[in-house]
């Protein structure tokens, strides 16, 4: 595994130098802020637990700025980056353009945090614990998130649209995108399962409802209710429409049905080789939950590569 250089060094209340990922020594600890800002996860957590009061979509917003921001040069916070004139970001990549959201969440408890324990927490440590919180506060399961990760200082639009899967992928791409981050099939099916909870834009899965032919017709019937076959682009459905922000193992019980919102859902159990485990995590809500935090584990200990510049973000939302 990676590891972590130093804090950052500091004069006063300002950062005044960026260090170099895996150039010293901390590996992620679940303890690693327990003396620098004890009451870390307690502010997460209740910062989390006020955004899914507010909107119950926003736990899976969050996991999924997670999931975006890991798979683009490591858990480094780059997709909270804001473009500048001089640093195009991911927010605007075709994958985040008009569907990444929950920024303003990740800054309400930025500020929080910042109050508590000043130049202490970075950016990216606060996404990997507000997705976790995310997750359990829909009913799923929690657990110990490693932390000691820095942020970048950098951005890069272009291996988001490169590095993350699209609807239309298939389960050879799938794997092979996963496969690249180190995530087994296993991995990759049960990270899938976070689309348990959220919604997609109609323009994503319009294809598969109107002509794919292992899709369930009552199912497509229903989602065609407020997909026209053109037009109405953002219009939103749930992946899940039993329990569509309850965090379960429908997901899995709908490929089985041919009820997958996206291609790239239903080729997780398309005659493939997933559909057995598929076919596992519908009839076994447990050891969906356990595969789920492994690979969220794992996923989360994606670092930036040695050399990259990093910080301690005192915004989000720009470098220092």
């Amino acid at each position: 595994m990676a590891v972590f250089a130093c804090r950052s060094a500091f004069l006063g209340l300002a950062v005044v130098a960026s260090v170099l990922a895996g150039a010293a020594n901390a590996q992620l600890s679940p303890s690693f802020y327990s003396k620098s800002c004890p009451k870390l996860a307690g502010i997460v957590r209740s910062g989390m637990a006020s955004a899914v009061q507010k909107e119950k979509r926003m736990g899976a917003s969050i996991l999924r700025l997670f999931f975006h921001d890991c798979f683009v040069n490591g858990c480094d916070g780059s997709i909270l980056l804001d473009d500048t004139s001089s640093l195009t970001g991911e927010k605007n990549a075709g994958p985040n353009k008009n569907s990444a959201r929950g920024f303003e969440v990740i800054d309400a408890i930025k500020t929080q945090v910042e109050a508590s324990c000043k130049a202490t927490v970075s950016c990216a440590d606060i996404l990997a614990l507000a997705a976790r919180d995310g997750v359990n506060l829909l009913g799923g399961p929690t657990w110990n998130v490693p932390l000691g990760r820095k942020d970048s200082r950098t951005a890069s639009q272009s291996a988001a649209n490169s590095n993350l899967p699209g609807p239309d992928s298939g389960l050879a791409t799938l794997v092979s995108m996963f496969g690249n981050k180190n995530l087994s099939p296993q991995d990759m099916t049960a990270l899938s399962g976070a689309h348990t909870v959220g919604r997609s834009q109609c323009q994503f899965f319009r294809n598969r409802i109107y002509n794919e032919r292992n899709v369930n017709a009552s199912f497509a019937a229903l989602r065609k209710q407020t997909c026209p076959l053109s037009g109405g682009d953002g219009n939103l459905a749930p992946f899940d429409v039993q329990t569509a922000d309850g965090f379960d193992n429908a997901y899995y019980q709908n490929l089985v049905a041919q009820r997958g919102l996206l291609h790239s859902d239903q080729e997780l159990f398309n005659g493939g080789s997933q559909d057995a485990l598929v076919r596992t995590y519908s009839n076994t809500p447990t050891r969906f939950s356990t595969d789920f935090v492994t690979a969220m584990v794992k996923m989360g200990n994606l670092l930036p590569s040695s050399g990259t510049r990093t910080e301690i973000r005192l915004n989000c939302r720009k470098p220092n």
